[in-house]
Formats: structure tokens, sequence, C-alpha cells
């Protein structure tokens, strides 16, 4: 059995700074628009909890699924944009 002294070195060799790199910063404000819509769907389905479903309720639900559904389609064609250099 190894001991955990003799693993010290490969587990504390890179430390971890807690902060996300730029990179993963400009993927996040890339997709923030969807974060925002599935983040407004919940607060949607959230309100339908504790109480029966009303007509409004419906709705709200139905068009933040569609915003939802419409920043998924927005966010693929820049990927696929950015892919193919605008050439699609």
């Amino acid at each position: 059995m190894k001991s955990i002294a003799a693993l010290q070195a490969v587990v504390t060799a890179n430390p971890f700074d807690g902060e996300p790199s730029d990179a993963e910063l400009d993927v996040i404000e890339t997709e923030m628009p969807l974060i925002l819509a599935e983040v407004d769907l919940l607060d949607a389905q959230i309100m339908t909890l504790d109480r029966p479903t009303t007509e409004l309720d419906e709705r709200r639900i139905r068009r933040a699924r569609n915003r939802v559904l419409a920043e998924r389609r927005d966010l693929t064609n820049r990927a696929v944009a950015m892919l193919t250099g605008g050439a699609a």
C-alpha cells in the first residue's frame, strides 16, 4: 500500500487558483442568454409547484420553453458558423 506522502507531489503539482480562465469566461458569456432563459423557465415552473396551474401559468411556461429552444437554436447556429467560418 502506498502512503499518501508518496502521492502528494502528484496531487499538488499544479495548484488550482479557483478562478476560471479567460476561455472559460468567454464560453460562459456566449452561453449567458441560454442560461438566463433556462432560469426564467425554472422560475415559471417553480411558481406552479404549490398551487393549481392557471391558464396564465401555462402560457408563461410555454413562452419560457420557447425562449429556451430559441436560445439553444441561436447558440447552435453561432457555434456552427464559427466552425465553418460563416460559409454555411
